[in-house]
């Protein structure tokens, strides 16, 4: 694991839901080979990942029938790609390991803790139910609210907005690129977590900490050496 100084007192932690707070990315993957294909279409799944992965579900759909599609049919699309997706994780879904025992202890400090995801409130819902967190997030925004997708900040400024904290007291936790390119264009340090990508292609200066999953974040005490902010 990687660290470097935070530059002031943190406030709240955003995390990104699918690879970062869920183990899901391999589903993604394989409802949307089994989507192409049921659409007549053959695709380079590594790149289609590359170039979706944050984005919102229009955005996706734009990006793989490569035309402008409607919101409307955008959406009904997505909707059809995210039912395979569920069906597939459900069975045998799982956090990202060390997630809900990283959650807990942040809550004990007293951060404020939100999720910014591209996801829609299907999937949220879907990723919610399975965790069963004790206490909510303060704020979820999701993919389906109008924000453009990441890399472009929108997504994490209105978490901060919503959970009334500044966006230079957010550390947000992402496992992609777009993600990470989004939370330092937001203002805010991240924190890599490497479930689906290489350190080397979650990098930036505004990295503090890449890790594997949360163990590693707990058994280094990552919270504890934090300054929290206090009201």
């Amino acid at each position: 694991m990687t660290r470097v100084n935070l530059a002031g007192p943190v406030e709240a932690l955003i995390f990104d839901m699918d690879g970062t707070m869920i183990d899901s990315m391999g589903f993604h993957a394989q409802s949307w080979q089994l989507f192409a294909e049921q659409h007549g279409l053959s695709i380079d799944l590594d790149d289609l990942m590359r170039r979706t992965t944050g984005r919102t579900g229009a955005e996706c759909m734009r990006e793989l029938f490569q035309r402008d599609i409607s919101n409307d049919e955008a959406w009904m699309l997505i909707a059809e790609k995210e039912r395979l997706y569920r069906d597939m994780f459900g069975p045998v879904f799982a956090e990202v390991a060390g997630f809900k025992a990283f959650y807990a202890q942040a809550l004990t400090l007293g951060l404020t803790l939100g999720v910014g995801t591209a996801g829609d409130k299907h999937n949220i819902a879907f990723a919610m139910g399975h965790l069963a967190l004790p206490t909510p997030p303060k704020a979820i925004v999701g993919g389906d609210e109008g924000l453009p997708g990441k890399p472009e900040p929108a997504i994490f400024l209105e978490v901060a907005s919503r959970m009334n904290t500044r966006a230079s007291g957010c550390i947000v936790f992402e496992d992609a690129p777009f993600g990470i390119e989004a939370a330092r264009r937001a203002g805010m340090q991240a924190v890599a977590i490497c479930s689906s990508h290489t350190p080397a292609q979650l990098a930036g200066p505004h990295v503090i900490a890449t890790v594997r999953d949360y163990h590693e974040l707990l058994n280094s005490n990552f919270l504890e050496t934090l300054h929290v902010a206090t009201s």
